[in-house]
């Protein structure tokens, strides 16, 4: 691609994006490349403290149960006090309870503060997805997930290979960077993020929002009950895949080739893959990501070389790079103004489900009938829920603008210094005028 060209696509998707934008971008990279504990917990358990395989699944399983049960505290948190103090409990939350956890020897002290880390770190989730809906409009919303799973995947492909040189040294080291990175995503939000919470106006006829008006929407339900699906078959590339490639034959190291090519293909495509669909219809796009997921997956029971294996990981990481942003500009566009932290918490509390019931259903399948039926499950899966999107997005609503709130403060357009060299001369310098997306209201920290 001619440098003018790929010039030309950075700037159109990095231009016009507001800088709290980039704040929040820039907080979720920092805490994302200091994510060392999940990656080597079960390392850390097995090797360096001795605990057997199946004490180590208890400790991952208390984890992912802390996080279910948050997403729905932290929705709950985000819409009644705030996007801005849920960031700010929740990461130094998490700061606290991963230094704490360096620290733990007993078996059920260990159990104990996993279940506080898996607590406090997904609890931010909600009210992440809520600002970055509040501040950025509409037709760029899309585009801004993107960019935000770019940097989760980027971040996260950075820790992955430092955590083995940390491991090597020290694993109480792993821990005491990674609540000391937490620390300072937690200053991040408290000194260049406003609140952004919509204010709701005394004439304002929405009705109050609460878990039971989210558990009577039946459209978004059906969306949360798809998206555990998809969630499901994309679980299986950390859970099932490792197994079944073990129980081939296969080493660790193979494992770690084919899974490679994951964090490749989501760094390298993510932004162009954004820009491809920013504004196509996305009901299609979750219909052909659904498919691509789980006949990805399903593609796996013909493997049988690394080689293989890699492709198959090509197919369904490309319907994640599509289905990521999608699905959650959908969350968006079906919560009301003044629900979105309570909306995006039960979207993230699928996610959170999916973590615990796919190894137990990975397992269960491998297991007593074989790996081969795991991956027919998976097409049989991902076909249900791309038939499920292609029916219940027949009548979607178009996307309306909320009421627009006077703003106190500007929200201004910027770019991260990385990236301000590529943007056109009307972002490079903030600019005054700026308004925030719709529906926004920018409080003043």
């Amino acid at each position: 691609m001619p440098a003018a060209v790929m010039r030309r696509a950075v700037r159109e998707t990095v231009s016009g994006l507001p800088r709290e934008f980039w704040w929040l971008w820039t907080s979720t990279l920092i805490n994302r490349l200091g994510a060392f504990v999940a990656t080597f917990m079960a390392l850390y358990l097995t090797l360096d403290r001795g605990y057997s395989a199946s004490y180590a699944g208890l400790v991952a399983s208390l984890h992912g149960l802390g996080g279910v049960i948050s997403s729905l505290v932290a929705g709950v948190m985000t819409d009644r006090f705030g996007r801005r103090p849920t960031l700010l409990v929740a990461q130094v939350s998490t700061a606290a309870s991963v230094a704490l956890l360096g620290f733990m020897h007993d078996p059920l002290a260990i159990a104990a503060v996993a279940f506080l880390v898996g607590m406090a770190s997904n609890a931010s989730r909600p009210a992440v997805q809520a600002m970055m809906a509040d501040i950025v409009r509409p037709e760029d919303r899309v585009r801004a997930f993107s960019l935000n799973y770019w940097a989760i995947n980027l971040g996260f492909a950075v820790s992955s290979m430092g955590a083995g040189f940390i491991a090597e040294f020290s694993y109480l080291a792993g821990f005491l960077i990674e609540a000391a990175m937490t620390l300072v995503c937690a200053l991040v939000v408290f000194a260049k993020l406003p609140e952004s919470k919509p204010v709701q106006a005394a004439k304002d006829t929405e009705p109050a929002v609460g878990l039971g008006t989210v558990l009577r929407d039946g459209r978004f339900m059906s969306v949360v009950g798809l998206s555990f699906l998809v969630a499901l078959v994309f679980q299986q590339g950390s859970v099932g895949l490792p197994v079944a490639m073990g129980r081939a034959g296969f080493t660790p190291a193979d494992y770690g080739m084919a899974m490679a090519v994951n964090g490749v293909m989501i760094v390298a495509l993510q932004i162009p893959v954004g820009r491809f669909i920013e504004h196509r219809d996305p009901k299609w796009l979750l219909v052909v990501s659904s498919l691509l997921a789980g006949y990805g997956f399903g593609l796996t029971a013909f493997a049988g070389s690394v080689g293989v294996f890699t492709l198959t990981v090509c197919v369904w990481t490309l319907a994640e790079i599509v289905n990521a942003p999608t699905q959650t500009g959908l969350v968006v566009r079906l919560s009301p103004v003044h629900g979105r932290g309570r909306y995006q918490g039960m979207y993230t509390l699928s996610w959170a489900l999916a973590a615990l019931v796919a190894p137990v259903m990975s397992g269960v399948v491998i297991d007593r009938f074989g790996a081969v039926w795991l991956w027919g499950l998976c097409a049989v899966v991902g076909t249900a829920a791309g038939l499920g999107y292609g029916l219940l997005m027949r009548r979607l609503p178009a996307e309306e603008p909320s009421v627009r709130e006077p703003v106190r403060e500007p929200v201004r357009e910027s770019v991260p210094e990385p990236l301000r060299e590529f943007a056109p001369d009307s972002v490079r310098e903030p600019s005054q005028g700026a308004g925030a997306g719709a529906g926004a209201e920018v409080i003043p920290a």
